[in-house]
């Protein structure tokens, strides 16, 4: 599993919203490489354009607000960005980023401590993000190990499924 992330950070404010992530009239695509190409289209059309596979995106408190849309996490991994750089999540979103395999970190101060361009390392085991720009380091609270399963696995569905593949031929052997 590869969980450290390099690239350059997009700056985005506080209380970015699923709808902002992925236009509602976007809903409806369903193969993942055309819906990133409309992530963040109406809140930033230079992203959409010029955001590079490995991007990081750096964001305020309660990324992701809103409805709750599988969609939103995936558009931005769609998209080519590597993980989201936040103050603070939205749990809705929080968990569907996790239960899509897509990476989310939460550094507090994160808009004050990393500014658009800056070149961003995020190593998710250590525990570290790194602004390579201003040469600074920053802890972040460590993913629990039954998440980074989930991550290593491919997600949700998957770690279930082998929970219920241990679980059951457990249950089978107690009787």
């Amino acid at each position: 599993m590869d969980a450290k992330f390099c690239g350059s950070a997009w700056s985005f404010g506080d209380n970015i919203d699923t709808d902002m992530i992925i236009p509602a009239r976007f809903m409806s695509i369903t193969n993942y490489e055309e819906l990133g190409k409309h992530c963040l289209t109406d809140t930033r059309p230079e992203f959409t354009e010029n955001a590079k596979t490995g991007d990081i995106l750096v964001a305020g408190k309660n990324f992701g607000c809103g409805s709750s849309r599988e969609n939103a996490p995936v558009a931005i991994r769609a998209r080519g960005i590597s993980c989201v750089v936040a103050e603070s999540f939205a749990r809705t979103f929080f968990r569907n980023a996790v239960n899509m395999c897509f990476y989310v970190v939460e550094l507090p101060r994160a808009s004050e401590r990393i500014r658009e361009g800056d070149i961003i390392q995020v190593d998710i085991k250590a525990g570290k993000v790194a602004n390579k720009t201003t040469n600074e380091e920053y802890d972040i609270e460590p993913i629990p190990e039954f998440m980074l399963n989930m991550y290593e696995i491919g997600g949700l569905s998957k770690y279930i499924q082998n929970r219920l593949k241990t679980e059951g031929c457990q249950r089978e052997q107690t009787k």
